[in-house]
């Protein structure tokens, strides 16, 4: 079975989707549609514009999400039997297998993005990376620690994102070390996605999910909340809902898709990211990029 993954914030490059604009009618109509949709060039910073442009919430998430959503729209052969994405990147599944409209799908990124740049401005707070360490050794540091810090990402064996309040992530990643892991150390983000510390963007996000059409989805998408089959549009937006303040499962989704029959996984967006983590989830996997 074909599965399509789609990429999450962090995928960004200067250049991204020019080729796209340039070769493709269909794929300048849409980018100039977003430009329109957002109220500023947003192909003027993702073509042209600097690393620094690039990395504000504001844009990176609807850059992201364009690149992959317009590369799958221009792809010849786009019949996707299951799909999943990434944090940020589950909204671009939902735009391929159908659940949202592009029009709808790109204005809830962009709420989105500004909802999480208000709560990260709340209170000084971050993620980490654990490399080497046990997902439930990880688990139970932060358990352990004084403070709000959680395990955010599940990226791959071996691979755990942490994230939460500023002082608990930094005594956090010591703690980390101490349990053996090889490395600890915190991300270059804006704040704490994932954790409870997105709350205020969690309330934000569900006024406009919830006043959004959802439909029945051509083929299920394996969500960050659940790591299972989805098919109900009600269920697809009540976990989505949840998914900032929620631990991304990317390890455990794809390990379902595996098991439900998925035999190649086509990467669609910005970067390798996803295809690594596949490799590093299970090494018989074979994966591509679109």
């Amino acid at each position: 079975m074909k599965a399509y993954v789609f990429p999450g914030q962090g995928a960004q490059f200067t250049g991204m989707g020019k080729d796209l604009y340039d070769n493709s009618p269909l794929a300048k109509e849409l980018f100039e549609q977003a430009n329109e949709i957002l109220g500023f060039r947003i192909t003027d910073i993702m073509f042209t514009g600097t690393a620094e442009e690039l990395k504000e919430t504001k844009v990176t998430q609807p850059a992201v999400f364009l690149h992959s959503v317009i590369l799958a729209k221009t792809l010849e052969d786009f019949t996707p039997e299951m799909v999943a994405g990434h944090s940020l990147g589950e909204f671009s599944a939902l735009v391929a297998n159908g659940t949202l409209s592009f029009e709808d799908g790109l204005k809830l990124v962009s709420q989105r993005a500004l909802a999480m740049q208000k709560a990260c401005e709340i209170t000084p707070s971050t993620m980490a990376a654990v490399l080497a360490l046990a997902d439930n050794v990880v688990e139970e540091v932060c358990a352990s620690i004084d403070g709000v810090v959680v395990a955010a990402n599940y990226n791959c064996p071996g691979q755990l994102v942490i994230s939460g309040e500023f002082k608990a992530v930094e005594a956090a990643c010591v703690a980390m070390k101490e349990a053996g892991a090889k490395r600890a150390l915190l991300l270059p983000v804006g704040g704490a996605f994932h954790s409870p510390m997105m709350e205020p963007a969690r309330e934000e996000l569900a006024a406009a999910i919830e006043a959004t059409t959802f439909s029945t989805p051509t083929c299920p998408v394996y969500q960050n909340v659940t790591a299972s089959a989805v098919s109900d549009a009600d269920e697809i937006k009540k976990n989505l809902i949840i998914q900032l303040t929620a631990p991304v499962k990317w390890t455990q989704s794809v390990q379902q898709m595996i098991t439900d029959g998925a035999t190649l996984f086509t990467e669609v967006g910005p970067g390798k990211v996803l295809t690594g983590l596949i490799g590093k989830i299970n090494k018989e996997a074979v994966t591509a990029n679109a």
